[in-house]
């Protein structure tokens, strides 16, 4: 299965991502439920969240477009894949792209930046986000590959995604 034949057979169910969202990880199809965060060039709560989230969870992190600084780097990447996270979903930057190609986590982000982010803390956590025109609520499911990133409230009981 798909995002391309879920749209064929759910598309009343799903919103469908319109930012033009770049992959990055070594796994090109993930899916799971959702968590969010929303910060601005800071990059703590996302380090929190995937030090916390269930496993098979995909992150999303409104980063507010910026592409002053990276949100996600090889070392928060390896926490998520330790912890077996599905995916991680940027609305902004990541860095170390090399090496996040190379691990088993799908990424997904607006592009890259060498800068690291301040390590103030602000933001919000297990907030709906809206962006991509797509509304990110906590634990409504993603489905994402190369073809595109589409949400559904619930879980779509498909046999195989990932």
């Amino acid at each position: 299965m798909k995002t391309a034949d879920l749209c064929d057979q759910y598309l009343e169910k799903l919103q469908v991502c319109k930012l033009p969202l770049i992959s990055y990880g070594g796994k090109k199809k993930f899916s799971g439920p959702i968590a969010t965060v929303e910060v601005f060039e800071d990059n703590v709560l996302v380090r929190q969240a995937l030090e916390t989230i269930p496993k098979g969870s995909v992150l999303v992190v409104d980063g507010k477009g910026s592409r002053n600084c990276a949100l996600l780097g090889d070392r928060l990447a390896q926490i998520a894949c330790e912890r077996e996270l599905s995916g991680v979903i940027i609305n902004g930057c990541i860095r170390d792209s090399a090496e996040i190609a190379t691990m088993p986590i799908g990424v997904k982000a607006l592009g890259t930046c060498p800068v690291k982010s301040k390590k103030e803390g602000k933001g919000s956590r297990d907030v709906a986000l809206e962006f991509g025109e797509v509304r990110w609520t906590p634990n409504a499911y993603v489905y994402a590959d190369n073809d595109g990133i589409v949400v559904s409230e619930e879980s779509l009981n498909i046999d195989s995604f990932d």
